[in-house]
C-alpha cells in the first residue's frame, strides 16, 4: 500500500452539519429574521446574521432580544421546524457517504455549533440522525468553535488516535478547531459561505463537490 493511501485510512469520521451535511443556511437566515422582524422591526441581511454565528441559536436569541427571550426563542423554534422541509434538505450524495461509514463500523459523529434543539430537528427531519454514534453541539461543550472541546470529546469516547480522525466542514471554524485538536481537516466549498478563505486556509484535503468527497471516503474505506 502506497504512503498516500495509507494516509487516507481513517479511525474516525466526524461532520459539521450546516453547509456540510445540509443545506440549511437559508432556514437559519429565514429563522433569525422572523424573530428579528416580530421583536426588533428590523431584518438582518446574510453577512450581518454569519458575524453573530459562534454561540448556539438560544444565546443568539437572547442577546438579540433580550426580556422577550421566552417568547421570541419559542418563535424561532417553531418556525425553524415548520419551514424544515421547504427551506431546507440533505446535499444529494451524503446519505451513501454516511451509509457507508456506518457500514464499515468506522465511528461516525457530528460536531456542530447548532444548539441541540436545532441539531436534532434537522438531523431527525432529514432522517440522518440514526447514522451518529455521537453528536456534540454547541451546547454541549464549554468553548465553542473554534475551540477543539467537540473533536477531543469524539477522540476520548472512541478512545482513537487523533492522527487518524477526519474532520469535515465548511467553514474557516472547522479548520481552526482541526488544528487545535491535532486531527485531519478536509474542507467542503459547495455551499461554504466563506469558500476564498476556506480555499486559502489550505486545509489537508478540500472537495469542491460531494462526489468527490463520496468517492475519497470510499477509498479510505476499503
Amino acid at each position: 500500500m502506497s504512503k498516500k493511501a495509507i494516509e487516507k485510512k481513517f479511525a474516525g469520521f466526524l461532520f459539521d452539519v450546516d453547509g456540510t451535511l445540509t443545506s440549511t443556511n437559508e432556514l437559519i437566515f429565514a429563522s433569525f429574521n422572523h424573530v428579528a422582524e416580530k421583536y426588533l422591526n428590523k431584518k438582518y441581511t446574510p453577512k450581518e446574521l454569519i458575524a453573530l454565528f459562534g454561540p448556539p441559536e438560544d444565546d443568539i436569541i437572547r442577546e438579540l432580544v433580550g426580556k422577550d427571550y421566552d417568547q421570541a426563542h419559542k418563535d424561532y423554534f417553531d418556525f425553524y421546524f415548520s419551514h424544515h422541509t421547504a427551506l431546507a434538505d440533505l446535499y444529494p450524495g451524503i446519505k451513501d457517504i454516511l451509509l457507508s461509514i456506518k457500514d464499515s463500523g468506522t465511528p461516525l459523529g457530528v460536531f456542530t455549533g447548532k444548539g441541540k434543539k436545532a441539531t436534532e430537528i434537522t438531523l431527525k427531519v432529514l432522517g440522518i440522525h440514526h447514522y451518529f454514534d455521537m453528536i456534540v453541539t454547541g451546547d454541549d461543550v464549554e468553548n465553542f468553535k473554534p475551540a477543539p472541546d467537540g473533536i477531543l470529546k469524539f477522540v476520548d469516547k472512541f478512545n482513537l488516535p487523533k492522527e487518524k480522525v477526519l474532520l469535515i466542514g465548511d467553514a474557516p471554524a472547522d479548520i481552526k478547531a482541526a488544528r487545535s485538536a491535532g486531527v485531519k481537516i478536509a474542507s467542503v466549498v459547495w455551499d461554504s459561505y466563506a469558500k476564498e478563505i476556506v480555499v486559502d486556509s489550505k486545509a489537508d484535503f478540500l472537495f469542491h463537490t460531494v462526489d468527490e468527497l463520496k468517492g475519497f471516503i470510499t477509498d479510505s474505506l476499503k
